[in-house]
């Protein structure tokens, strides 16, 4: 499923990459922990956060990720989308929270791998 018809699904709201939305996404992972992330999450995930700030763009290039969908109707930082768009990461906004993202991730098909 590309990240394209993930944002249509789920009606997300995209604050940066858009040039980037026909991604593949392979698998999901949720976690406000960077440095879980970078041990755990996989190439191609959909990272699910509430974290704001530019790291987060740091950690989802690293592990090339699909994207990072922001939860609880917050709103990255103006340099978190600069840099998101320098590093062509997409970031996603939604009003749901981490568990009904999840949820919803599960039942359109995108599972954990391994």
């Amino acid at each position: 499923m590309t990240l394209a018809e993930v944002v249509k699904a789920l009606n997300l709201e995209v604050r940066a990459g858009n040039s980037e939305l026909d991604r593949e996404v392979t698998g999901g992972y949720a976690s406000d922990l960077l440095s879980d992330v970078i041990a755990g999450a996989t190439e191609g995930d959909l990272w699910i956060t509430l974290q704001l700030h530019q790291n987060i763009v740091a950690v989802a290039f690293l592990n090339n990720l699909a994207g990072i969908l922001i939860v609880g109707g917050r709103e990255p930082d103006p340099d978190t989308l600069e840099k998101a768009e320098d590093q062509s990461v997409p970031i996603m906004v939604t009003p749901l929270k981490t568990y009904e993202v999840a949820g919803k991730l599960y039942e359109m098909g995108i599972r954990r791998r391994g």
